[in-house]
């Protein structure tokens, strides 16, 4: 089914700030794709094109919004289900590396509305159409990573480590998602109860961001909200780290100390050791690939590679070479296509490693990624907290799914 046409818009994402959202026609209708913005952004991502001036403190999109009319010149009249076809055209046309020229989100939400409207064409869901072109065998209801204490880049609190999700291992997704909620509130009660009613305020990914340094403390407060929900047994605990956003002068800058390497995977084993602790993400800054060697070799827990990998095949295959982590952080706007971003996921599985779709701080009230991550039969995803609706809409859109499936 042919593309009938192909505009582009300035939105707000869920953090206030402009994203671009593309609206595509084809002869069944019109679909829209909005693309997500990330805070901590590794330095290898593809570049998020923004207009540097007087408009929203210079992070306009207008340059990327005109972009979308150039990319459209070159694919409207081509076939939407075609996706990997149409993703080399517009890579043509960028031509660059890292996607600068036409900007990784304008790219990206074309490259999003042209897998949705190739579902469309074919009268499927969304998840289903992925899997076809991503020649997956099977499909899944991913394991939810509920973020329900914020700290690093995400939150004004001085907490080093950036997320703590609850891994809610139950035998369906409804469940899951209930258990999280409960132990939300739980841990609301927990923190309103210690710290003050302020202390309740949210992150920009709507977990809680009380006033603490420790990074211990949040630990210890989800395993009291976990015990108050009665889940003890049923709920792991998942760390995002976010390392180098501390790391400075060949140092982690840690609750006021300099630490090494060595010193740091000490802290992690320990942690590892006192709480149910089954995956940390980005343990060590993005370029020190040893480190994250050591520790993967020596500890039974996922490590998780986000900015060392930034859903990168060429920064995949070192990791696999050093061995420097076991699971994949999937996210879209880092790379740029959903062809380039099935590349990834393939190499991934592959080489035996687990598959985590992500969200960025910046959502939308786009559940793209919910599909993605059950087409791509991936094991885990992290879309926030269960609040907020940016967040929400990806977990709804998994309920829906679930229910289809079943």
């Amino acid at each position: 089914m042919q593309i009938k046409s192909i505009k582009a818009r300035e939105v707000l994402d869920s953090r206030g700030n402009p994203t671009v959202e593309v609206e595509l026609a084809v002869e069944k209708g019109i679909v829209r794709a909005i693309v997500p913005s990330g805070t901590s952004t590794g330095k290898y991502e593809a570049v998020e094109l923004r207009d540097s001036n007087k408009r929203y403190h210079g992070k306009g999109v207008l340059k990327a919004v005109k972009n979308v009319s150039k990319i459209a010149s070159k694919i409207v009249g081509r076939d939407c289900t075609k996706q990997r076809h149409i993703d080399e055209k517009i890579l043509e046309l960028d031509n660059t590396d890292n996607k600068h020229k036409l900007g990784a989100n304008a790219i990206l939400g074309v490259s999003m509305a042209v897998c949705r409207a190739g579902a469309v064409a074919k009268n499927i869901p969304l998840y289903e159409h992925i899997r076809e072109i991503s020649e997956t065998k099977k499909t899944k209801i991913p394991v939810p990573c509920f973020n329900v204490i914020n700290g690093g880049a995400h939150a004004g609190n001085n907490l080093n480590f950036q997320e703590y999700m609850i891994v809610p291992n139950t035998g369906s997704f409804k469940e899951a998602l209930r258990y999280s909620s409960e132990i939300y509130h739980h841990l609301k009660k927990i923190i309103k109860s210690r710290y003050g009613k302020n202390a309740v305020n949210v992150g920009d990914e709507g977990g809680f961001a009380p006033l603490i340094d420790s990074i211990e403390e949040p630990l210890i407060l989800l395993q009291q909200a976990i015990e108050k929900a009665g889940y003890k047994s049923k709920i792991k605990i998942a760390l995002d780290v976010a390392a180098s956003e501390f790391f400075k002068n060949n140092k982690y800058e840690l609750e006021g100390k300099k630490l090494n390497r060595d010193e740091l995977i000490k802290i992690y084993k320990k942690l590892i050791e006192n709480y149910d602790i089954i995956s940390i993400e980005d343990p060590f800054d993005q370029n020190d690939w040893n480190s994250f060697s050591i520790l993967t070799s020596s500890v039974d827990c996922q490590v998780v590679g986000d900015d060392l990998l930034v859903t990168n095949p060429r920064r995949i295959q070192k990791a696999v070479r050093e061995k420097a982590c076991n699971c994949l952080l999937l996210k879209v706007n880092q790379i740029g296509t959903i062809s380039e971003a099935i590349d990834a996921a393939r190499l991934a599985k592959s080489n035996k490693w687990k598959i985590m779709v992500s969200h960025r701080s910046g959502e939308t009230e786009d559940s793209f990624i919910s599909d993605l991550a059950v087409g791509l039969n991936a094991d885990f995803i992290k879309s926030g907290a269960p609040a907020r609706g940016e967040r929400t809409c990806k977990y709804n859109q998994l309920l829906r799914i679930e229910e289809e499936i079943n």
